[in-house]
Order: structure tokens, then sequence, then C-alpha cells
């Protein structure tokens, strides 16, 4: 623990408990100590920068300090610091963005709803997948199906979805009523002889057979990331989403798309939908929204869904669930400018070009590496997932730390990834430029190299 942050650090051991951290290890090696941001880039408390390629928690889009987003939070909390949108309450700004999200999510005809984070807006379209299904005299369809290795969130029924086990062991999840089923990961999933066709066929094959025992009368909805995010950066083949989706039709089940890592403009498309050719009835939106300068998540629904809630209440009922903080004037203001950032810096355009420039770089490091054995993802959201033995895929034991040790490593070269297991994500501010796109990428070839001398391989 440095001199200069020690008493900082101190009280964060002794008061604060982190998210997604062992408190024991912890309590042993203390916190980093972030004092600000600029760019790409974080600084510690004692000054040493760090180019961040995780932007965070995946959310950073428009960098760590943005003056326009600074500008218009200030701009609305002196005209409006907070007001709320329960009992027919609104303001301009958030019809305005309303109406803004359902066109460029191409949802036409369908309604948007405010929340203030990832795992609300998810826990928002499991309650209204049921609304829609009672609306329409079909109750008993209550269960929800997600991915092994997907997230989805920390809250209960969004924890529940996720086919992580970490993300329950500690809780006595999932809840009864959730369901996963195979993880469309090609590297890993697929069988000897089998290709990709091949391996779709089984995938959707695999998930009508838990429909059909589950009964498709009980299921409500499946959830998918576009593209996996904390559970490995992991693109689906082909033709899966569509595959899925027939089976879906078949059974009258919903298909929601978690969208809080993949949209705006994080996959090389403004959402990852687009990416990946998924048809969604509902989408959830946090992250990118507001580049996480203010808590706020939406959830875009089709026609359908929200005619169906008005069905369910047109004896005069109301809709029984909402929060606070649901289109909360700032947030609003501050996701609207990011918006009409991505649309000025044509953030489509400038993902693809630096996302091609960056894998164009890892695919390069990664040939000459005997430890990497695939490089994948979209755009600037990319996967490296490390073995011991390329040609056969064989993993490292858990026991080597290979991840874990690589991000030690990174952050001493003042580089911030993500260790998911064995696999290193790369998910840096979109507004990164050549330049930064070719440090990270300089980075991660040193910290490799380091890594390639204390790891065993072949």
């Amino acid at each position: 623990m440095r001199t200069e942050t020690a008493p900082v650090a101190r009280r964060d051991v002794a008061f604060h408990i982190h998210s997604q951290t062992n408190p024991a290890l912890f309590e042993e090696q203390g916190p980093l100590v972030v004092a600000r941001g600029e760019g790409v880039r974080v600084y510690d408390s004692d000054g040493k920068p760090f180019i961040d390629a995780m932007a965070g928690l995946w959310c950073a889009s428009l960098g760590f300090a943005n003056p326009r987003l600074a500008a218009a939070a200030a701009r609305q909390y002196a005209e409006l610091g907070f007001y709320h949108t329960f009992f027919h309450r609104t303001s301009e700004a958030v019809a305005e963005l309303a109406e803004k999200l359902v066109g460029l999510t191409g949802m036409t005809g369908g309604k948007a709803y405010f929340a203030t984070s990832g795992s609300e807006a998810n826990e928002t379209m499991v309650k209204l997948a049921w609304v829609y299904h009672a609306a329409r005299g079909k109750p008993g369809k209550r269960k929800v199906i997600a991915r092994d290795r997907a997230f989805h969130g920390s809250t209960i029924a969004a924890a529940s979805m996720c086919g992580l086990p970490f993300m329950h062991r500690e809780f006595g999840l999932p809840l009864p009523g959730f369901l996963h089923t195979l993880c469309p990961a090609p590297y890993r999933g697929m069988l000897p002889g089998e290709d990709e066709a091949a391996f779709v066929e089984r995938l959707a094959a695999e998930l009508e057979r838990l429909i059909l025992a589950e009964g498709p009368d009980t299921i409500a909805a499946f959830i998918a990331e576009p593209i996996h995010a904390g559970g490995g950066i992991i693109v689906p083949p082909e033709r899966y989403f569509a595959r899925i989706q027939e089976v879906l039709a078949r059974h009258d089940i919903l298909c929601l798309d978690d969208e809080i890592v993949c949209g705006f403009g994080r996959t090389g498309n403004w959402f990852g939908r687009e990416t990946v050719g998924m048809r969604p009835d509902m989408m959830a939106l946090a992250k990118g929204l507001s580049s996480a300068y203010f808590p706020i998540s939406a959830v875009v629904v089709a026609p359908a869904v929200y005619d169906a809630l008005r069905e369910f209440n047109r004896q005069g009922g109301a809709f029984g669930h909402g929060f606070t903080n649901s289109g909360h004037p700032v947030g609003v203001a501050v996701a609207a400018e990011a918006i009409r950032i991505y649309e000025e810096m044509d953030v489509v355009d400038h993902v693809r070009r630096m996302g091609a420039r960056l894998r164009t770089h890892f695919e390069e490091i990664g040939r000459a590496s005997p430890i990497v054995g695939e490089v994948r993802g979209a755009g600037l959201m990319l996967g490296i997932e490390l073995v011991q033995d390329k040609a056969t895929r064989r993993p490292f034991a858990p026991d080597h730390q290979a991840g874990p040790t690589f991000d030690r490593l990174a952050y001493e070269n003042g580089l911030i990834a993500r260790c998911m297991g064995d696999v290193l994500g790369f998910s840096p501010p979109l507004i990164v430029d050549e330049a930064d796109v070719d440090e990270i990428a300089d980075r991660f070839a040193a910290s490799l190299m380091q890594l390639e001398r204390v790891l065993p391989a072949g």
C-alpha cells in the first residue's frame, strides 16, 4: 500500500464492501484509489496513468471526463434536479428521449420505460413478459430460459438468469422457474467433427427439448445478450438467433434482448441485435445509454407487449411497477446528450474502424504466441482466450491462474483489461483513436510476453 494512498485505502478497507471482490484478499491488498479521468485514461492518487481498455465496466463509452456530458448534467441540475414519472407526470426531455429510443432501436410503434440499472431493466422485461401472457389468457407461462455463461445482473431475478455459478452460490439461486440452456460458444462448445451449422442445429434442438420437457405453456420468455459479455465475449455462430427464434415462435415464447453491454455502438452497429440477426420483443438498455455518467436504463417494448399491458389494466388498474428515479431528469438529459455525441462522431463507422485495427493487432500477436487460443468478438468488444496447448485447445489448470496473472502484469504496465477466467476482455471507450488502439496492443503484447515466461505452455 503506497504512502500517498494509505489513509484513503485504510478507510476503504475498514468501511466499504466491494462488488465482485474477495473480502479477505481485499483486506490484504487494499484498493486502487482512482483520482481522476481524462479521455480513455484514469489516474490513481499517485498520478500513475492507466489506459482503461474496459471502459470501466464496459460502460464509459465517451471516456472518463467528457465536458459535454458534465455540462448537460449541470444545466439540468440547475433547472430541475429531480422529479418522477409516476401518476401521469413527465417532462419534455423524458418524452423526447423515449421517442428517440423507440426510433433508434427499430421497435416501430413501441414504447420505452425508464429505470436506473441494467438489472432493473432486465427484471422489468420479465415482469412485462408475465403481463403479456396473462393478458392473453395464459397466466401459467411464467418460466424464463437464459443460457449458460450469461450475465444479466445482480438483483434476485436478474442473477437467477445469469448462467455463472459465482452469481448463485452465496444466495441459493437461481430461483425456481429460471432455466438455462447451452451457451453458443463454438470454440468450447462444438463437438469433434461438428461444423458450425450442425452446432447451431444441436443448440436449437436442445432448447426445444428443454421447452417440451418443461411444457411450452409454462415458458414465458427467452433472454439473451447478443454477444456474451461477462461470460467470456462469445459471438454466436451465423444463423444461431434465426434458428432459436424459430423455436421460440413455435411455442409462443417472447425473445428478450439484453443490450446492456452491446448497445450504442459497442459491437459495430447501433445495437448488438443487428450484429447477430436477433429480432426481439423487448430490449433492455443501460451502460452506453448515458456513457455511465448517470445511472439510467430503459426497456423498449414492441407494440404487442404494450397492448397487453394496456389490456390487462383496462378495467381501471394501474401498472404495479416503478422506481423512484425512473425518467430522472438529469439522467435523461445526460443520455440525450450522449446520443447526440454518438451521432455526431458517427459511432458505428468509428467503432468498426478502430475495432478492426485493434483486432488485427491482437490476431498478429496471437499468431506468434504459444498461449493465445482464440481472438474473438465484434467491434470494440474483443476477447482473447488463453490456453496451455493451442493445437488441442487444452486450457490451463485453474491453479496456474493464467488470467489473473495477466491482469496483474497488465496493471503493472498501465493497462486495465478484464480477466474472465482465462479469457481476457477488451472493451475500451468508443472514443479511442488510432494511437490509443496501438498503445493498448503494445501494452497487451508486453504483458503477454511476461505471462509466457511464467506459465507452462505446450
